[in-house]
């Protein structure tokens, strides 16, 4: 298995065509590194928010009720 914020195996290339197989997305191959680079960004932003320390007595998930 791999790191926690590394790619999956065989890449970011290899999980965005998967991806977009499975959701039966056309993509243009030429998108795939723009993609990938996007992707990369988003995943380290998503570590920052998820190593971000919170109290036990904080509610991560409040209810919203309208």
């Amino acid at each position: 298995m791999s790191e926690r914020n590394e790619p999956p195996t065989g890449g970011l290339d290899a999980y965005i065509e998967a991806a977009a197989g499975l959701l039966a997305i056309p993509l243009d191959p030429t998108w795939i590194g723009a993609i990938g680079s996007n992707l990369a960004v988003l995943r380290a932003a998503a570590a920052h928010v998820a190593e971000f320390p919170l109290a036990d007595a904080v509610d991560a998930a409040p209810v919203y009720e309208a």
